[in-house]
């Protein structure tokens, strides 16, 4: 099994050193020694100059995943296109999705989708590759593939809306994609929002590896927009994981990150910017 270092380059919120960048959306480094996954690339493109304050240099990443459509995830593309060249992408199909967020007290609908159109990307270097099945990238190194919705309690955020042929409809976000890295000591997965539902997510990354025992959870979980109802099932599906790491970040919301850091006080770990979680 090859060893695993995770680093937060952008999130919400900025930890140490001194000089890193925050903003609101997620990008993270995967370092396995002889491969450097971004899983992806933030709202605005501080990704660069963070990965240069954390020593990182992203010339050196072999391949890009991106786990869904919107612009937080997506928005960093570009300018880390324009400084890195050319190199494989890879999402879901549906990823181009016309995405956007319900207007609120009498704001207007508004797009939250790639803020760069696919050709503009791929002339840029972006080099895409789609899938919506099971994926095994390298040796123990999982995409999700689309992730079944088979829970009663876990609903897609209603705020979020789709655009097709003119009408408006809820997103289903089917290009909600996560990363499984199977170890010695149980599974590694790997979030960008969980849109498809953070125990959704956790039961087909057991079908899809064949490993039952989940080791770590790291990433944004989208129980800060969720239900009550959601949320405290979900805590209560995690008290019975046994987690050696729980990570969560971004769309978890400090009112739930504060409550899983109470709940799970000896293996909750604060993911911000600058963050590192070792994996041997």
């Amino acid at each position: 099994m090859r060893k695993l270092k995770v680093t937060i380059l952008v999130e919400n919120t900025v930890g140490a050193p001194l000089g890193l960048l925050s903003e609101w959306g997620l990008s993270m480094i995967l370092d396995f020694g002889d491969e450097r996954i971004l899983f992806d690339t933030g709202e605005q493109g501080n990704l660069i100059s963070n990965a240069m304050i954390l020593g990182h240099d992203l010339r050196r990443i072999d391949r890009v995943i991106l786990s869904h459509g919107h612009f937080d995830h997506t928005g960093g593309l570009f300018k880390f296109l324009q400084y890195r060249g050319t190199i494989p992408v890879y999402a879901h199909s549906n990823l181009f999705t016309e995405h956007y967020g319900r207007g609120l007290k009498g704001h207007a609908d508004r797009y939250i989708g790639v803020p760069h159109c696919q050709k503009l990307l791929e002339s840029a270097g972006a080099k895409f590759h789609w899938h919506s099945e099971p994926l095994e990238l390298s040796p123990g190194l999982w995409l999700s593939g689309e992730i079944p919705r088979q829970t009663s309690f876990e609903r897609v955020d209603d705020k979020l809306i789709e655009i097709k042929g003119g009408d408006i409809v809820q997103d289903s976000i089917r290009d909600d994609l996560s990363l499984f890295y199977v170890t010695d000591q149980g599974l590694i997965i790997l979030l960008g929002c969980a849109h498809s539902g953070l125990v959704n997510i956790v039961e087909h990354a057991k079908r899809v590896t064949g490993e039952h025992k989940v080791r770590a959870i790291i990433g944004g979980t989208h129980l800060g927009p969720a239900t009550p109802d959601q949320q405290q099932q979900t805590i209560d599906y995690l008290r019975g994981l046994n987690l050696d790491c729980l990570a969560p970040n971004h769309c978890t919301g400090m009112g739930m990150l504060s409550k899983l850091a109470t709940e799970f006080p000896s293996v909750f770990k604060w993911a911000m910017a600058g963050s590192t979680l070792d994996f041997n």
